[in-house]
């Protein structure tokens, strides 16, 4: 069923913690009939909170309130700030060319700023885009080839070598256990300092 191709506007402000050594990317959020909270991964079935949990308390249900199905806010946030990790998306504006949260049926009517969080984010020193449409506007930005999952590339911005990983998409459409996509992201957190892992 085509959609009405009306323009959304990215409903949340960037979150950037000035300290912020990360900054993660997805594409756009799904439609607010999906979502279980007003943040980041609102979709009580898309799994990076539960990534999160698994790689920093060892247990995926450890941002989950299951009998109410949905995240734990107050908990995600003030953890955000404690490890200075930044979230936003490449989209700020799209249309959904049908009526469903995939990346492939969205259109990016105009992209994020970038340059201007990067900017915003001195001490970013790492950069997670989540899925292939996050990625590949990330890349064609800053004339980048794109990394393989799991992989990451460098790039320069302002003076600053910083690595671009590629994750998998933390959306159960991804073909992948939860417990193998965050070893993926635990790279990440290690290399930054923020797990024991590596």
């Amino acid at each position: 069923m085509q959609g009405d191709m009306t323009i959304e506007t990215h409903p949340f402000e960037p979150f950037l913690p000035a300290d912020a050594c990360l900054l993660m990317l997805g594409t756009f959020p799904p439609a607010e009939k999906r979502w279980c909270m007003p943040f980041y991964y609102p979709n009580y079935l898309n799994d990076m909170w539960r990534i999160f949990g698994i790689c920093f308390f060892g247990d995926k249900s450890h941002f989950v309130i299951g009998e109410e199905k949905r995240f734990d806010l107050d908990a995600i946030v003030p953890f955000l700030r404690s490890k200075g990790i930044a979230l936003f998306d490449t989209a700020q504006k799209v249309c959904r060319t049908k009526n469903t949260a995939s990346d492939k049926d969205l259109e990016i009517i105009e992209p994020s700023d970038l340059d201007g969080m990067l900017e915003a984010l001195p001490l970013c020193r790492a950069v997670i885009t989540a899925g292939q449409l996050a990625t590949d506007t990330f890349c064609s930005h800053y004339g980048i080839a794109a990394p393989k999952v799991g992989e990451y590339a460098v790039f320069n911005f302002s003076g600053r070598d910083i690595r671009l990983y590629r994750m998998p998409s933390s959306s159960r459409a991804y073909p992948m256990r939860v417990e193998r996509k965050a070893g993926y992201y635990d790279r990440v957190f290690a290399y930054l300092g923020l797990t024991d892992a590596l």
